[in-house]
């Protein structure tokens, strides 16, 4: 999912753009935290950094001060419950292709759900927070399961116990998790199965294509 960001998005898109401002400030931390130990390589990592403009070096910038920005409530959560769906899901597939598939997470109306619609506004996305986690190629989110379940679906049961607000918030959300073979053809620019024709880019390429001919 990462690398799908940074090589398949756009060059200014907020996604690419939120990506790489996570990787400079994790980059800065793991930097700053070694440097005690290893003064001579922090110092030359850091000297090496391309966005970076002061010269004073690693050791006359401070010490970690990661912003409080990051600390946003809920988040932790919703991206460890992700995870153990995500676990349930390639637990199902036993080793095959994860984008060969296309997930459907069925979860009741709560906390759990709410989690989850912070990933993922739309009902269903191929590129979406919670699709690069699911690390399918498209993730469905539902309140019950759809009419069309075939019957011989495999469908994989788990609960996700939430805690908010230091334990002041606890609350135990059953989950379903099923995943069927993705319809749709592979795109030869990002390899993901959300082509309509294995010879023609994904919507979402296409658009990224035609965006940078416009520039």
């Amino acid at each position: 999912s990462l690398s799908c960001r940074l090589y398949c998005e756009e060059e200014k898109d907020p996604k690419r753009r939120s990506c790489q401002t996570v990787l400079a400030e994790a980059l800065d931390i793991v930097v700053r935290s070694f440097a005690p130990i290893l003064p001579h390589l922090a110092e030359e990592v850091f000297q090496h950094l391309p966005y970076k403009k002061d010269s004073e070096g690693v050791f006359r910038t401070g010490w970690i001060n990661a912003s409080s920005a990051w600390k946003k409530p809920g988040i932790e959560e919703a991206i460890e419950g992700a995870c153990a769906m995500r676990d349930s899901f390639l637990a199902s597939i036993s080793g095959k292709n994860a984008l060969e598939y296309e997930v459907i997470i069925v979860i009741e109306p709560g906390l759990l759900f709410e989690l989850m619609e912070a990933l993922q506004a739309e009902e269903t996305s191929s590129i979406s927070q919670l699709n690069e986690i699911m690390m399918a190629s498209q993730t469905t989110l539902l309140t019950e399961l759809p009419k069309e379940t075939p019957a011989d679906a495999n469908i994989i049961k788990g609960t996700f116990l939430i805690n908010l607000e230091g334990g002041d918030i606890r609350e135990e959300s059953s989950y379903k998790v099923i995943a069927l073979p993705i319809t749709k053809a592979k795109c030869p620019r990002c390899r993901r199965y959300t082509s309509h024709s294995s010879s023609t880019p994904c919507p979402r390429c296409l658009k990224v294509i035609a965006g940078k001919e416009s520039t």
